[in-house]
């Protein structure tokens, strides 16, 4: 009867309304949050030290993106009419802004920043509402490149977390940080090789767990200082810095936000498909991308910068398959807490780099290969090969040397330049729809 119970309780994280125990789905819901918590803030911090903000600017913004994260988890996972898409998925601020958003507020300010992001948010909504005509220009092949340029793109953060975070640091890439990350790698894979049951779907938390512990005895990498000036309770401030709207700000924003889309429909086929062996509904992508909308609109108010789906926490959901709702309450609440509690949000930052970094390259290993998932649902005959090819080949390449596009206009640089998937987007969607349609066989 006991065994019975408790088969029954760990079955239930893999159903979609399943009631896991606590004690299995807080651990579960923590592997996410950490896989979130540094790229989630990491932006907020960027934007305000390039714009030059105070230090008590910066702490309102990553506290913003906590709560926005939140909010847009938890719309996503349990949708007001036609805004969000009844998924599990974790929701977060987008790094894939940044180039739009530096450039808008270098030109404009922060207020240009937000005066753009609520009314891309809005315009975003009617891409939701008509996904079912627009998704035909979407197919695998498409969206399927879309998700491997992001984890491809990912490989350089997991391998600058691995090496201590930033370029700039004067131990960057020390044995010490190596050893840490291989460290975590080892035990994270051994766990999802070898473990059983808890063990098995756990391995990214006991990896951070051992690779925690290894940092604490290191005796030099983790400090608790934010810890302590950090306070205890926080709210958000509406309209805090203010909003002005300017034309060419709104049209690259809105641009962006389409791009986010595709990715968005990259992200919610690779959940479906991973997780529920079946593919995505109009309703459920446009879904994701109408509550997207919703709550981009409310982060514009409050200082919470765009957010989507964040692709390592699709790669941990294909990977561990632990599709629960209560488990991504749980997350969506953590990250409420963590917003409106700054002190608890400092506790997590704690993480040595090396740690995040052995971790989380498991995960985006799972996102280049739901990408690769996508794509061979189509036939690899010439017309598609030479679609997901050319459009790798030319968004990788270009955003390997920038220095390429600088004859171009800044916009131009900043929109297709910085990142693969902005480019590799274009031409795959470009190509897909001028080159005929080929059913046939693999070559």
């Amino acid at each position: 009867m006991v065994k019975e119970k408790i088969a029954t309780t760990d079955s239930a994280l893999f159903e979609l309304n399943g009631k896991p125990s606590f004690a299995l789905a807080i651990p579960q819901a923590m592997q996410h949050v950490l896989a979130m918590l540094v790229g989630n803030i990491t932006p907020p911090i960027l934007i305000a030290q390039l714009l030059g903000l105070p230090e008590s600017d910066k702490i309102l913004l990553m506290q913003a993106a906590m709560i926005i994260g939140g909010i847009t988890t938890l719309v996503q996972l349990f949708p007001i009419y036609r805004f969000g898409m009844g998924l599990p998925n974790v929701m977060g601020v987008a790094f894939a802004y940044m180039p739009i958003l530096s450039a808008i507020g270098l030109s404009y300010g922060i207020r240009a920043i937000f005066g753009a992001q609520l009314v891309a948010a809005f315009a975003s909504i009617f891409i939701g509402m008509g996904i079912g005509k627009l998704r035909k220009y979407f197919p695998p092949v498409v969206s399927g490149t879309v998700v491997l340029s992001i984890g491809l793109s990912l490989y350089v953060t997991a391998i600058n977390y691995m090496a201590g975070g930033s370029a700039t640091a004067q131990d960057f890439g020390t044995p010490k940080y190596w050893v840490i990350a291989l460290i975590v790698l080892a035990v994270t894979l051994a766990c999802n090789f070898f473990g059983k049951g808890y063990v098995k779907v756990s391995g990214m938390l006991i990896g951070i767990g051992v690779g925690y512990i290894i940092s604490l005895i290191w005796g030099d990498m983790i400090s608790f200082e934010n810890v302590k000036n950090a306070s205890w309770i926080a709210l958000p401030r509406i309209l805090k810095w203010g909003i002005e709207f300017h034309p060419s700000a709104i049209i690259s924003m809105i641009l962006m936000y389409i791009v986010q889309a595709v990715q968005t429909i990259g992200d919610v086929s690779s959940t479906t498909i991973g997780a529920f062996n079946r593919e995505a509904t109009d309703r459920e992508i446009g879904g994701a991308i109408n509550g997207q909308g919703l709550c981009g609109m409310i982060g514009a108010l409050i200082g919470g910068l765009p957010t989507d789906p964040y692709s390592q926490n699709v790669g941990l959901i294909v990977t561990t398959k632990v599709v629960a709702k209560r488990v991504f309450a749980i997350v969506g609440g953590i990250m409420l807490v963590a917003g409106l509690v700054p002190k608890f949000g400092a506790i997590m930052t704690t993480i040595p780099y090396p740690v995040l970094g052995g971790a989380t390259i498991t995960v985006f290993a799972a996102i280049t290969m739901s990408g690769i998932q996508l794509i061979t649902e189509q036939p690899l005959n010439y017309r598609n090969k030479m679609i997901v090819g050319i459009a790798l080949a030319l968004g990788v390449g270009i955003s390997s040397v920038p220095d390429s596009l600088q004859f171009f206009p800044v916009e131009v640089q900043n929109i297709i330049g910085k990142s693969p998937i902005v480019i590799s987007f274009l031409v795959a969607f470009i190509l897909n729809i001028i080159v005929p349609e080929d059913n046939s066989e693999e070559d």
